[in-house]
């Protein structure tokens, strides 16, 4: 009998193989994103033990922290007020000694500014909008030439009250190897561009700030922010410490306890 073998994706040389720390550009410091920035700190450091260049993360946020964010997200009453990219950037440098940047404005495209181009994106933000909008940005740096800092990987996490997503996609193909164990898949797509129409519908939702942290836990759960950074961070982890994946998301009820991986 024969076997079909198993569709995989093996990461781009650029982020196994660095000679300087991977640039990052981690785009939301809310929910999701306060959590995904303690995940890639502790990835970086553990990328370090092994003799890996790391990362060199960028944190996007203009938004500045609130009382209704004490709890669900990471921050404390000290830091109420102050930009979220600002607080989370400078605790987390003094926790793990890194030199991470933050940036208090939106992501946008600004061909002068280096901190727009990085090797992997890394989106949690609340509005299909804002997913349009930072598709439509990674999609002009492609016809770009750069000589460092060559765009591979978006990586965006979206979630409801209790269910969620997280979907890998690459920035052009990645060359593969030739496999004759596996069938290698060096394209994989924007979410943008598969689920566009259940983005457009779930833009009739209420995104309005929350007034107070039982408001906010109406719209979202306590835990399903963390639940999808840790898994989400999973997956990014297998790009650099097996270099390859057979998945490139998953789907999350917590609800139900019930996650749904999407094979490459």
């Amino acid at each position: 009998m024969k076997t079909e073998k198993i569709k995989v994706h093996f990461s781009h040389r650029d982020v196994l193989h660095p000679t300087n720390p991977i640039p990052v550009n981690l785009i939301g410091a809310g929910g999701t994103g306060s959590q995904m920035l303690t995940a890639l700190a502790r990835m970086n450091h553990s990328l370090n033990a092994l003799g890996h260049a790391g990362l060199l993360v960028t944190l996007w946020d203009d938004d500045t922290v609130s009382p209704a964010n004490l709890g669900r997200q990471l921050f404390a009453e000290c830091e109420v007020g102050l930009y979220k990219s600002v607080a989370l950037i400078n605790r987390c440098n003094r926790f793990f000694g890194t030199d991470w940047k933050a940036t208090h404005c939106k992501f946008g495209y600004k061909p002068s500014s280096l901190p727009t181009q990085s090797t992997i994106y890394i989106s949690c933000v609340d509005t299909a909008a804002a997913r349009f909008e930072i598709a439509e940005t990674l999609k002009g740096l492609q016809t770009e030439r750069h000589y460092r800092n060559v765009p591979r990987y978006w990586m965006d996490f979206g979630n409801s009250r209790t269910t969620g997503q997280v979907i890998l996609a690459t920035l052009g193909k990645v060359q593969q190897p030739v496999s004759e164990e596996f069938v290698t898949i060096d394209t994989l797509p924007f979410i943008t561009d598969e689920f566009g129409e259940l983005l457009r519908h779930s833009e009739s939702e209420d995104n309005t700030p929350s007034c107070s942290l039982a408001e906010a836990l109406d719209k979202q759960d306590l835990f399903i922010n963390s639940t999808l950074a840790q898994m989400g961070s999973s997956l990014l982890w297998n790009l650099f410490r097996h270099g390859m994946t057979a998945y490139r998301g998953f789907f999350l009820n917590l609800e139900n306890f019930r996650t749904t991986p999407i094979g490459v």
